[in-house]
């Protein structure tokens, strides 16, 4: 049996003499109470030195994470055929067992062993003396430690945290000055502020000019556009402002000036940012931005702290006193806080922009996680999750429908058959229209009886009464025409009409309980009322000629 030990001056295999004393795990301290003792139970086989502490340097943080430098593995392939290695740790163990086909053994006895062998290992490997391997250890471990803080400092967001910073106090800086330039030289030049709207153009354009009276012979091509400079040009002859001294030109120069270092320096700095935040958050980055990434993790405090929140938190960070004021006065809470600036939630129309930044606040802790604990450095998470939710606002607006018709499987939906589906763009089920027996009026008993009468007589009997009304409207024609007449003939006398009169009443009322529905008395009344009136505008004639014959006698 081997065994494998670890020296900060390289790497050593120690064969075991006596198996034997393995077995007994309590009585192995006594075996290494002296080098001659410890002689007796291990013998160095191999030693492989490191050439410089870089290589130590780079088998020690192998070994702390588990795996084998490709030294070892020559070393180990030279001095370890058809033999057991103990080991001091199982996974690298694992590894040689799985790569070098050498069957690794990890227990008590080992360590036990290797606890002796570190007692007497200046006795038992000849040439290494106690004052070498102090500073050799103590510069390895120095060296260790070096690498592991520079390590983690590229993870450090601290760094992320103060440039956030220092940009927002950048962007409130640069525009106090710019507003004072602007309302300073507004004195002298009062239309400028209208005719150049941003404040780097406007600081340029004011500390080339200086005096107004100067705009003419200037050329300011390279900050303005031509329309913009023509508009400058015409607006500096009819100026309404004051007059002004060079002195205050030199200071509002001076101004100016600041004003523009101020602007080149927020956009190295956001260049900066913009590096720190692919570097160190890549998934998070591609899911909101650098500004919003950054500002999430300067409000968590750090990328680890951000990762231990949950979705939920992550959606309403920096929204806390709409939030808390909401469940003080138990009112709606908000739907998001600095995610709302997200590109994704601004494409996203009012009504679905709370479905949306619930949707990115979930994917982006998910990407904010991946970024803090796991192992790559790329961005493939962030950019898968970013085309899904921009899928989702696809569908929610409507704009994609095609690609979502099938189940959730992949496989279309087999309908029903159904009699009543409309073909078309509409595609809409709709039953067909039946007759609604409730919705009938309530009909007295006796017009009941009437209506089913009605509904048994036969068809001839209602075109009888048809051809008597028909016979009887020409009669009462007829008599109207002999009634226009000249009156030649004596008048019928008035108990001859009122007979008339009768048999005309009682023909209604017949013809009434024959039909006996509701509907026809209406219209019948109106037929009597109108036979009354021919009636009487018959005799109204008659008695004007009877007048006259009194007249004449």
């Amino acid at each position: 049996m081997l065994v494998l030990f670890e020296t900060p001056a390289g790497f050593a295999i120690f064969k075991v003499l006596d198996e034997g004393k393995l077995s007994k795990v309590e009585d192995l301290s006594n075996e290494f109470a002296t080098a001659d003792a410890a002689r007796k139970v291990v013998k160095l086989k191999a030693f492989s030195k490191f050439e410089n502490t870089s290589e130590a340097l780079e088998a020690a943080t192998l070994l702390i994470d588990g795996k084998a430098s490709k030294g070892l593995r020559k070393f180990l392939r030279a001095h370890c055929d058809n033999e057991t290695l103990g080991v001091a740790d199982s996974k690298l163990g694992n590894i040689i067992k799985e790569k070098l086909k050498i069957d690794c053994v990890h227990n008590n006895a080992v360590m036990e062993l290797m606890r002796g062998v570190r007692y007497q290992l200046n006795e038992l490997i000849s040439g290494l003396a106690v004052q070498d391997m102090a500073p050799m250890s103590l510069g390895l471990s120095h060296s260790l430690s070096r690498y592991k803080l520079k390590f983690s400092a590229e993870k450090v967001d601290t760094m992320i945290v103060q440039a956030i910073g220092l940009l927002d106090d950048l962007d409130k800086e640069l525009n106090t000055y710019a507003m004072r330039v602007r309302e300073w030289y507004g004195w002298h030049f009062p239309e400028l502020t209208k005719i150049i709207q941003d404040n780097i153009q406007y600081a340029k354009a004011v500390k080339l000019m200086g005096d107004r009276t100067n705009a003419a012979k200037l050329d300011f091509s390279e900050i303005l556009a031509d329309e913009v400079e023509a508009e400058l040009k015409e607006a500096c002859v009819i100026s309404m402002g004051t007059e002004i001294g060079e002195l205050d030109l030199a200071n509002i120069r001076e101004l100016c000036d600041q004003v523009l270092s101020l602007s080149e320096y927020r956009a190295q700095l956001y260049d900066y940012l913009k590096s720190r935040m692919n570097t160190i958050a890549p998934n998070l980055t591609a899911m909101v931005g650098e500004l919003v990434g950054a500002r999430l993790i300067a409000h968590g405090g750090s990328l680890i702290n951000l990762a231990k929140q949950p979705g939920s938190t992550v959606q309403i960070l920096g929204a806390e006193k709409a939030l808390f004021r909401a469940l003080k006065t138990k009112h709606a809470t908000p739907k998001y806080g600095l995610i709302y600036h997200a590109s994704l939630i601004g494409q996203a129309a009012p009504k679905f922009k709370g479905k949306i930044s619930r949707s990115l606040a979930a994917k982006t802790a998910l990407a904010i996680r991946c970024d803090a604990l796991g192992d790559g450095q790329d961005n493939t998470m962030g950019l898968e999750n970013r085309a899904k939710l921009e899928a989702r606002l696809r569908a929610l607006e409507g704009k994609e429908l095609g690609r979502f018709a099938g189940s959730a499987k992949g496989k279309p939906k087999i309908e029903a058959y159904d009699k009543d589906l409309k073909k078309g763009a509409g595609a809409l089920i709709t039953q067909a229209k039946t007759y609604n027996t409730a919705a009938d009026s309530v009909i007295d008993v006796k017009s009941k009886t009437a209506m089913e009468e009605d509904i048994q007589e036969p068809v001839t009997e209602k075109k009888k009464e048809k051809k008597e009304k028909k016979e009887k409207k020409k009669k009462e024609k007829n008599e109207e025409e002999d009634a226009t007449l000249p009156a030649v003939e004596e008048p019928e006398p008035e108990v001859v009409k009122k007979e008339k009169k009768k048999k005309r009443k009682e023909s209604t009322e017949d013809a009434e309980l024959q039909n006996g529905d509701s509907n026809l008395n209406g219209e019948k009344k109106k037929k009597r009322k109108k036979c009354e009136e021919q009636e009487d505008s018959a005799e109204k004639p008659s008695k004007k000629k009877e007048k006259k014959k009194k007249r004449t006698d």
